[in-house]
């Protein structure tokens, strides 16, 4: 039960609850056996000595054990139950604590739904395992033990049975148990199945849009026909010995009774009738038994995989995480990457990088989609740590200075900004923990959001989300400019920050802009080579190298790639439809 030593790492004080709903279980066993024993006395006095009296003293025994028993059952599963909510919202703690601690490495190669299904659903699967399984095991392994016992002290026809009923039993459980391996390929083709059926879900819209059906979805129809196949087989492999146990329980009557009968006249007696009496009882204990170690077989190595899982999350959550070190203030802003690599699993981005970043001006890094713009950026912001090189920023690593440094030195605005559902003065005031009132505001008028705030009674309380009130995108980036501006970092990093904008939000973040930037080093990542013309410096980069430098006029003067993408782009923004 190595199973249960992993589980109870995570309970904290509460594995105490796990050896003591055992104990009370194997009690429980013990009691009820003892019951089904003055079950036996019980019919041996009515049938066999014809003592009611006698027979009337064992039935209240009896009741007094069996109920013991189920009271005794009854606290073991209220304690495994306690330990297993306690479990799971420890592995549900520690897999959000996990998260919140890993690296951007880590968020980015995998999707927001795979993490919280990975923690949410093999959290829960090890529920089963603990709240039931713990008191169903100690029932499933000691009961048939304590039952071939109890057959030894009825007689030799009752002992013969059981013993070879439970020898059967043990051989065509072993015929229905898939194998380790098997439940494991079965496990991971129905995550695999969760997991593409959220992204289908996903996607509804352009399911419905266009009309098409699941077969389009390779991964998904893939994932559909491995998971039933694999439901298929087992069925398939568990058929005969399944229905073969069956029938041997449910016909274990006749297949007693008959050759006793036909050919043992001698076996003729209350005696006999007693002992098979008590057979028939606790056949379907066995059954019973015989069926709860099968659940448990089944449960505790989805228990085992769960965690295996989640440990393995929770170890891929700390690798590549960035180091820090003990500066605690960035009191220059030159940027320097000397020779730096960097790849994302197995996919290199970036090879023996060199470059460098003067202090107080704007650049502009452009090139094709995936070439490493953003790579860099977010390496610049320590969101991952690197495969090779050092990053520097005011002549020293950027691993030598405290995360708190890095986070109010650096800046970032995503192109997709968030924002919570609490006040947009709450919003930004997170940027700056204890701001003063009159500092808040006045970055969000510097961010052009005055016309945001008159469009609500409430102004800067306005709850985000509440009652019907949603922002613009643009509108969004402009709350997102205040909180950088609050926070007055001197190095900003904006990745594609003023995209896909309608033209009067464009106008209103380019104002927001100027503000922005004013003495700060800044960095801007675009495929609008328009509105990157008067940066002090444009860096071009294709698969993870600076191919050209320097200003526009320079860059166009070079007659390169920069001047024919920048061609493309101009005679793109004139077509019409």
């Amino acid at each position: 039960m190595g199973i249960y030593k992993k589980l109870f790492v995570y309970a904290g004080n509460r594995k105490k609850l796990g050896y003591g709903a055992i104990i009370v279980s194997v009690l429980s066993v013990f009691s009820t056996v003892w019951g089904y024993y003055f079950i036996y006395l019980f019919l041996s006095d009515v049938f066999e000595k014809n003592d009611l009296t006698e027979a009337g003293r064992k039935a209240i025994y009896c009741t007094l054990f069996l109920t013991l028993g189920a009271l005794l059952y009854f606290l073991s599963g209220t304690l495994s139950h306690l330990l297993g909510f306690r479990l799971e919202s420890n592995l549900r703690k520690k897999g959000t604590s996990g998260l919140t601690e890993s690296g951007f490495d880590f968020i980015d190669t995998n999707s927001s739904g795979l993490i919280r299904k990975a923690i949410d659903d093999n959290a829960s699967k090890t529920h089963m395992a603990v709240a039931h399984m713990i008191p169903d095991n100690s029932q499933a392994f000691l009961t048939p033990v304590l039952v071939i016992i109890l057959a030894f002290f009825i007689n030799p026809l009752a002992r013969s049975v059981i013993l070879l009923l439970c020898i059967i039993c043990g051989f065509l459980m072993i015929r229905m148990n898939g194998g380790e391996e098997f439940l494991k390929l079965y496990n991971e083709s129905l995550e695999r199945l969760s997991s593409e059926t959220v992204e289908y879900i996903r996607g509804i819209k352009v399911v419905k849009i266009f009309g098409v059906n699941v077969r389009s979805f390779k991964n998904l129809f893939k994932a559909i026909n491995d998971y039933s196949d694999y439901a298929l087989k087992y069925a398939l492999s568990c058929e005969k010995p399944f229905v073969f146990y069956q029938e041997l329980f449910f016909g274990i009557t006749p297949l007693v009774m008959i050759p006793i009968f036909l050919f043992f006249p001698y076996l003729h007696s209350t005696s006999t009738a007693v002992s098979l009496m008590m057979i028939f009882f606790m056949s379907g204990v066995i059954m019973v038994s015989y069926m709860r170690i099968m659940w448990a077989q089944m449960n505790l190595f989805e228990a085992k995989y769960a965690v295996d899982t989640l440990e393995d999350l929770y170890s891929r959550m700390k690798s590549k995480t960035p180091s820090f070190g003990n500066n605690d203030k960035i009191r220059n802003f030159v940027i320097e990457f000397r020779n730096v690599s960097f790849s994302y699993s197995e996919r290199k981005v970036l090879e023996d990088l060199s470059f460098k970043l003067g202090e107080g001006k704007i650049y502009a890094f452009t090139g094709s989609s995936g070439s490493g713009k953003s790579t860099i950026a977010k390496l610049i912001s320590g969101f991952y740590s690197l495969d090779s090189g050092t990053i520097t920023i005011g002549g020293k690593n950027l691993e030598e200075y405290s995360e708190d440094a890095v986070t109010e030195g650096i800046s970032f605005l995503f192109q997709d900004s968030r924002l919570f559902s609490v006040s947009i003065y709450d919003n930004v005031a997170l940027a700056k923990k204890g701001a003063a009132r009159e500092e808040v505001m006045n970055a969000l008028y510097m961010a052009e959001c005055g016309s945001i705030l008159d469009k609500f009674p409430e102004r800067e309380n306005t709850i985000i989300g509440s009652k019907g009130v949603y922002l613009s995108g643009g509108e969004t980036q402009r709350i997102a400019i205040a909180r950088v501006l609050l926070k007055n970092s001197g190095i900003v990093i904006l990745d594609e920050a003023s995209a896909s904008l309608d033209p009067e939000n464009e106008h209103e973040l380019q104002k927001a802009f100027k503000s922005l930037i004013g003495k700060r080093t800044v960095i801007m990542i675009a495929h609008r080579l328009t509105a990157i013309r008067n940066v002090d410096e444009i860096l071009l980069i294709e698969k993870g190298k600076i191919m050209e430098r320097g200003s526009h006029e320079y860059l166009m003067g070079l007659n390169g790639h920069y001047k024919s993408l920048y061609s493309k782009y101009t005679r793109a923004a004139e077509w019409r439809v």
